[in-house]
């Protein structure tokens, strides 16, 4: 029997729910809506739960939204109970790999600097309140990222972006003059 634990994230309208292996190998999935997860039982499972908004799959956790009005004391375990019965089974997590980031063909040093950081400084930090954060684009000093998971829609994430990336982004990469929602 999988033991799915729970944790509580910034953002009280997401939870963290953690299966105790691997979610997935690489990379990650956000599924905003059950139209967008037909890549995955899993997150279609998890949205047949009455109340589920949104869905986001990490290294080793699953992030799960609530619709406003729906109250975790009745999500919790049919969410927990859900994920436990899907990695009992041995299924996939995701069938067909999603395409998460913009890439360009050249990347000039500070883009791949600021890749470096979001990658090996920001996102395990923010991995560990169950969301991701993706690299989107950087023009005339404005980097532009997006918030999945626990961290899209947050209460907190404004000050997240401004005084912990920004003011990261900023230090090490001088040409950084401010970070934005591209959301």
């Amino acid at each position: 029997m999988v033991n799915v634990k729970v944790e509580s994230t910034p953002n009280p309208a997401t939870m963290k729910f953690l299966p105790g292996g691997p979610v997935l190998e690489e990379g990650t999935a956000n599924f905003a809506s059950p139209d967008a997860a037909e890549s995955s039982t899993l997150a279609r499972r998890l949205f047949g739960i009455a109340g589920v908004r949104g869905v986001f799959f990490g290294s080793d956790f699953i992030s799960v939204a609530k619709s406003e009005g729906a109250d975790w004391l009745d999500l919790e375990t049919a969410v927990a109970s859900a994920i436990s019965t899907h990695f009992e089974a041995g299924l996939p997590v995701v069938e067909a790999a999603e395409e998460e980031e913009d890439h360009t063909d050249v990347e000039d040093a500070v883009v791949a600097r600021i890749r470096e950081l979001i990658d090996n400084r920001i996102r395990p930090s923010v991995a560990l309140d169950g969301g991701d954060i993706i690299f989107r684009s950087f023009d005339d000093g404005i980097v532009r990222v997006s918030l999945r998971g626990a961290c899209a829609g947050c209460p907190s994430s404004a000050g997240t972006l401004k005084m912990g990336v920004e003011n990261l982004l900023r230090h090490y990469v001088p040409a950084v003059q401010a970070v934005e929602a591209a959301d």
